[in-house]
């Protein structure tokens, strides 16, 4: 950004500072898929992680974080929330709730800090996810990511 705002990496590492976080931001080719995507940082399709941003209907949003293969599970998301309606926001409503556009979305640097759902199937593994901007991933501890968001970790997700 020519404005003298950070860039989205660089609101990424300095959120993940601010929280002890240890990640590891890397450059990396654009991929047309999942699988391409993976093969491409050396990891397995599950260890990339989908951080989705859900709006509730009283215009409040969570951020799900959602393992490659899977996706969200919006009974079990619901339930878990206590809400009747959930959805996935228009790129646009995405892009003014996180300062972050669709295929860069993560919770760290978040314009705003929404709440961190984590599904049970991240928990334990070294996980890539979106690192603020086109063209970068993060590498980061999953317990430690879901330690630093004080996250809520549940079974959110089915087979895609």
């Amino acid at each position: 950004m020519t404005d003298g705002s950070p860039t989205g990496a660089e609101r990424v590492r300095a959120d993940a500072a601010a929280r002890g976080l240890d990640i590891e931001v890397i450059e990396r080719p654009a991929a047309r898929s999942l699988e391409e995507a993976a093969s491409i940082l050396g990891i397995e399709p599950g260890d990339i992680v989908k951080s989705l941003v859900v709006k509730r209907s009283d215009d409040t949003y969570v951020f799900a974080l959602v393992p490659g293969g899977r996706k969200i599970s919006w009974p079990k998301l619901r339930a878990l929330l206590g809400v009747n309606k959930l959805q996935l926001p228009d790129a646009s409503l995405a892009l003014a709730a996180t300062g972050y556009e669709r295929g860069t979305i993560t919770p760290l640097g978040s314009t705003t800090a929404w709440p961190v759902i984590v599904d049970e199937s991240v928990v334990g593994r070294r996980v890539s996810m979106g690192a603020g901007e086109h063209g970068r991933s993060l590498f980061v501890d999953a317990d430690a990511l879901i330690t630093a968001f004080d996250a809520t970790v549940a079974d959110i997700s089915e087979p895609e």
